[in-house]
């Protein structure tokens, strides 16, 4: 996927998405996302528990076969490289600020019935809310890089939002709140299918077009109906 994303930046600096320090920046993120979601919609991790992900995150990360150059050996390294990272690092740059901007998102496929006007509409209230939740998840640095600001009834907004998602998710039935691939291995690993089971796979609706789905760059496995 990473292979063609390349060039110059409008600084005339040259990027790649296989640098090292950038490959292992993005992984860095799902790992904080990881830690984000647990605090705000779980109930929060213990120390012992963070050190645990920290762990798991480089095992994850060695399998992409990269260099471990750039990866913290500790677990305090690593609070110390993302607040370097937020603070001294990041830029505010064209990439940064489209994958923010919904304003021009296409229909699903599967939703080309919804009129134009209603999606424009749907559009500009999953704008807000996407906002909202990203902003409230940056460090304070970033906001500030971003040119977001961030007030008080904000937070006590936000707060209140993950505490009702994490009321729901200890009421609602497990299963029901996992992802399909998740539910999957669960089932497998809880012996409800068998532990050779097919692995779940995107429904069909969900892949690219026809023209774009021999491209490496694109998830695409084979389903039916696809």
């Amino acid at each position: 996927y990473h292979i063609g994303i390349k060039g110059i930046d409008e600084k005339g600096q040259r990027y790649s998405a296989l640098n090292p320090d950038v490959f292992y920046w993005a992984h860095a993120t799902f790992f904080k996302s990881t830690l984000l979601a647990a605090e705000k919609f779980g109930g929060g991790l213990t120390e012992d528990q963070k050190r645990q992900l920290f762990d798991e995150h480089i095992i994850w990360y060695r399998m992409y076969g990269m260099s471990m150059r750039p990866v913290p050996k500790t677990w305090e390294e690593f609070q110390e490289y993302w607040d370097h990272m937020c603070c001294n690092v990041l830029e505010n740059n064209w990439a940064a600020r489209e994958v923010m901007d919904l304003s021009t998102m296409p229909k699903h496929p599967s939703l080309q019935w919804v009129p134009d006007p209603l999606w424009r509409l749907n559009l500009k209230v999953m704008q807000h809310f996407l906002t909202f939740m990203t902003v409230a998840l940056y460090d304070p640095p970033v906001r500030e890089l971003m040119g977001y600001t961030w007030s008080p009834r904000q937070e006590w907004l936000h707060r209140r939002f993950c505490e009702v998602v994490t009321v729901a998710t200890k009421v609602l039935p497990k299963r029901m709140l996992m992802h399909p691939r998740k539910r999957s291995a669960f089932d497998r690993a809880t012996g409800r299918l068998p532990a050779d089971s097919p692995l779940v796979e995107t429904p069909a609706r969900n892949l690219p077009p026809v023209e774009h789905r021999g491209n490496p760059m694109h998830y695409c496995p084979n389903v039916a109906g696809g």
